[in-house]
């Protein structure tokens, strides 16, 4: 990848990468670090913030400083509609809440396209 200043990847050269043909797997087998042996592992150990998202609401200052046990903030979203799932403030997926055990977990129902998210890198 040619340097740009900033520690973010062309999106174009990333959907190269991505392509399922002969050129991009012959581009990355001539990667530096596939010769050296190192391969793409590496960025299996990048942490990564995950959030789900209910819904969003915007409150006035006033009522914020009123809040107390038991109040109620209506959300944008109407029950049942699915949840947003985010990885690093990105939009990943959207799915439904689970119990996983006595904990919350999502089913992913939808994942964005590989070059929806591509695109919304930058």
């Amino acid at each position: 990848m040619k340097p740009t200043g900033n520690s973010r990847p062309d999106p174009e050269e990333i959907k190269e990468l991505l392509q399922d043909d002969s050129a991009a797997t012959a581009k990355i087998a001539k990667s530096p670090d596939l010769k050296s042996g190192r391969g793409l592992d590496f960025l299996y150990d990048i942490p990564l913030q995950i959030s789900v998202e209910v819904g969003r609401s915007k409150i006035l200052l006033r009522d914020l400083l009123k809040m107390g046990e038991g109040y109620v903030i209506e959300l944008d979203k109407l029950a049942g509609e699915p949840l947003d799932l985010y990885v690093n403030s990105r939009l990943i997926a959207r799915g439904e809440a689970v119990m996983v055990g006595d904990k919350f977990g999502i089913r992913l129902t939808d994942v964005v396209s590989t070059l929806d998210r591509i695109e919304n890198l930058g």
